[in-house]
């Protein structure tokens, strides 16, 4: 029998493409999409050219299911800022997990830009990545998430995953692992204890808008707050970033308004750092005059004068979870977890003095 040409071979793959096609209602290209994984296709809309592929037995694909196949080997790992601590240290557990598994991870950065977050995320795509990991929060409008969608949906065409690490999972239905831990649950604990403590006059410093980690802080918060029959004063609640100049800026912003607080809820520890340093300069005692807690964990939090209380994140263990669901996704059904927190006890809380200030 004669070799068929190469000609005669896409003419045939064509013609096969346009079969699936016409079973599943879409157009030849759409078909192709689907294949090759490079551009985003509905999710109704994908899983109707699979069966047709099923239901024709087609078979001629196998290019597409080598790229599928041909992943890199690599893990990527998407944060705002490799210098935080909060981020090293997950950094640092998805290293050590993708070392334990052969893999190579490849750290990127965005500084808080969710443009650069897409753009290097769809690079990752490009260059076969087994993970994308991303960590830390932006943001997240409407059209964020939309965008955010498509991406996973193209990252799970060409083999990859989307690995939501310390976020809360993506709207609708769209292929991706979700890693987090308890937020408002830690917040509620922390803000208890101050609580507990006699205080009633809490700050809550380093509030951010539209951003789920500083929302469900702030709800836990709230939540504390509200079943001592309390309310949250607008006052005492400042916004900023989670840094230590924040911190600072807000304590100060506090203290020039003569805003009375007896302790203070600052949403990192980095912004607690801050607020150390701010009381120490007004030559405000800790914790004899205002009481402080933090949230994360660091290892500085150990450092500070004093030690500061604040609520433990598993950082590491957070990274590790993430690499292991990401490439172990059989074995991981429901491909969402959430870990829990707790409040670590050391010497920045006492009672309100009296009166409080």
């Amino acid at each position: 029998m004669a070799r068929r040409s190469a000609a005669e071979g896409e003419s045939l793959q064509r013609r096969t493409i346009k079969e699936v096609a016409a079973r599943a209602g879409v157009s030849p290209a759409t078909v192709s999409r689907v294949i090759g994984g490079t551009y985003p296709v509905a999710t109704a809309t994908r899983a109707r050219v699979r069966r047709a592929m099923r239901e024709l037995d087609y078979v001629v694909n196998a290019n597409a299911r080598a790229l599928v196949a041909a992943t890199s080997n690599t893990v990527a790992f998407v944060v705002n800022d490799v210098t935080g601590p909060f981020f090293a240290h997950i950094a640092q557990g998805v290293e050590q997990q993708a070392t334990a598994e052969g893999r190579l991870c490849l750290v990127c950065t965005t500084h808080s830009d969710p443009d650069r977050e897409l753009a290097v995320i769809n690079l990752m795509r490009e260059q076969r990545a087994e993970a994308v990991i991303l960590v830390g929060g932006v943001p997240e409008t409407p059209e964020y998430q939309e965008r955010m969608g498509r991406l996973a949906h193209a990252l799970d065409a060409s083999g990859s995953r989307l690995v939501l690490c310390g976020r809360p999972a993506l709207d609708g239905d769209v292929p991706q692992t979700v890693v987090e831990y308890d937020n408002e649950g830690g917040a509620f604990a922390v803000t208890s204890y101050l609580l507990s403590a006699g205080h009633e006059r809490i700050a809550l410093l380093g509030t951010v808008d539209d951003m789920p980690t500083s929302t469900a802080r702030v709800q836990g918060y709230e939540r504390a707050l509200r079943g001592r029959g309390l309310s949250a004063d607008p006052k005492l609640m400042v916004e900023g970033d989670f840094t230590r100049r924040s911190g600072y800026r807000a304590t100060r912003e506090l203290l020039d308004r003569k805003i009375e607080f007896s302790a203070v809820f600052a949403m990192t520890d980095m912004i607690a750092a801050g607020v150390l340093l701010a009381l120490r300069e007004a030559g405000i005692r800790v914790p004899e005059d205002v009481s402080v807690v933090g949230y994360d964990d660091i290892p500085l939090a150990e450092d500070l004068l004093p030690a500061l209380t604040t609520v433990h994140v598993p950082h590491e263990e957070l990274g590790r979870a993430a690499v292991r669901m990401a490439l172990h996704r059989n074995e991981h059904s429901g491909q969402y977890l959430k870990m829990g927190t707790h409040v670590v006890v050391r010497d920045s809380v006492g009672p309100p003095p009296s009166p409080p200030r």
